[in-house]
């Protein structure tokens, strides 16, 4: 969805190549996995993607449950029945933030606390998305034999140091990924190699992890993975926004519905307002009344709960429908109320303009 957002404009040029095959004592301290006590009985997925919140947290807010008690942001997402955690990865991110050594730290103190943990590997150095898919700097000059090693060895260095329940290899790929070389449309069998061995690294790095493979929307999705139904992976991931993938939930549950008969499926992300104001002077995304789903669903704290609580129903009604992902619940205006490079999606957290959880938390835990 990254392009939408047209959030290029915020990161600062990239300068400088970090280099990613550090020696191992550097990050390879490893990250447990989760313990069995913190998964739900029937391990339906709950999640919210939180990667944002490291940053965020450097800038020292305080969160507040929703009566008002000054309190730990994870135990707020704990408590409330969140039981997974979906982090973004990045190449050489210019600033760290979303790469390797930010998501590794983060994912020991996740673990600590009983989530399981979701990586979405984007195979760039900034935002994936279907419309940008741009190879990591690093790899750029690399010849198509080249850049699969490449992936390989990436991918199997983070899948071993991190051994997360879910990976993702891209994000939103609906045109592929690594582009030029891994463009669906122009180069479909390099596109599928790149999956492949990917894959393959996986499973010989961490053979408990379950890959997921990404698609943004619902128009095409059933033709998407009829194609890639011989490709090694363990579940299909949806990103689902009214803004942009249309107003029907009914659509979304026949959708996930027919995908279903190839593998498990997640809506892999999601998000509603819960008011079309703004908090600081970064212009929000979903800022309109046509941007919404009406009368059912005002951007109002209790639309946006009845939202979450629909998507949730939604995922609960399909054959094989295994959980959700809340995206930018964290994503506050954290920068103050001035900044023009702060949050677009401060409307649509799960917390309010004072940092005050929103009673769509509550939709999380199933009664």
């Amino acid at each position: 969805m990254f392009s939408y957002l047209k959030l290029g404009r915020y990161w600062a040029k990239r300068a400088g190549m970090l280099l990613f095959v550090l020696a191992s004592s550097c990050y390879k301290s490893s990250v447990p996995s989760a313990p069995a006590a913190s998964v739900q009985e029937d391990d339906f997925i709950i999640a919210a993607d939180l990667s944002t919140y490291p940053e965020i947290e450097r800038g020292g807010l305080t969160f507040y449950a929703e009566d008002g008690r000054a309190e730990d942001f994870l135990k707020i997402l704990r408590t409330s029945g969140i039981n997974t955690v979906r982090l973004r990865l990045w190449v050489d991110p210019p600033n760290g933030h979303c790469g390797l050594e930010e998501v590794q730290h983060f994912a020991k103190r996740l673990r600590k606390m009983g989530f399981r943990l979701w990586l979405a590997l984007h195979y760039a150095d900034t935002w994936a998305d279907p419309a940008r898919q741009q190879t990591p700097a690093r790899w750029q000059s690399l010849s198509f034999t080249a850049l699969k090693d490449s992936v390989h060895h990436y991918t199997w260095q983070v899948a071993e140091w991190l051994k997360p329940e879910f990976i993702q290899l891209g994000n939103e790929i609906n045109a592929g990924f690594l582009h030029p070389l891994g463009h669906s449309a122009h180069y479909p069998q390099q596109f599928r190699q790149f999956l492949s061995i990917a894959a393959q690294a996986v499973r010989m790095a961490s053979p408990t992890t379950k890959i997921i493979l990404h698609f943004a929307g619902l128009e095409n999705a059933l033709e998407f993975y009829a194609s890639l139904i011989d490709v090694d992976f363990d579940v299909i991931g949806l990103s689902y926004y009214p803004i942009w993938h249309g107003k029907s939930l009914y659509k979304l549950q026949t959708t996930l519905a027919q995908l279903s008969q190839y593998k498990p499926v997640v809506v892999a992300e999601t998000a509603y307002p819960f008011t079309l104001g703004w908090n600081d002077w970064t212009t929000n995304i979903v800022g309109l009344p046509e941007h919404l789903i009406l009368p059912d669903y005002p951007a109002t704290p209790e639309g946006q709960r009845a939202f979450v609580e629909s998507i949730r129903s939604v995922v609960r009604r399909v054959p094989k429908g295994i959980g959700f992902c809340y995206w930018g619940g964290e994503w506050v205006a954290w920068k103050g109320p001035t900044a023009t490079d702060g949050s677009p999606w401060e409307n649509q957290a799960l917390f309010d303009f004072k940092y005050r959880a929103l009673p769509a938390l509550k939709a999380f835990k199933e009664e």
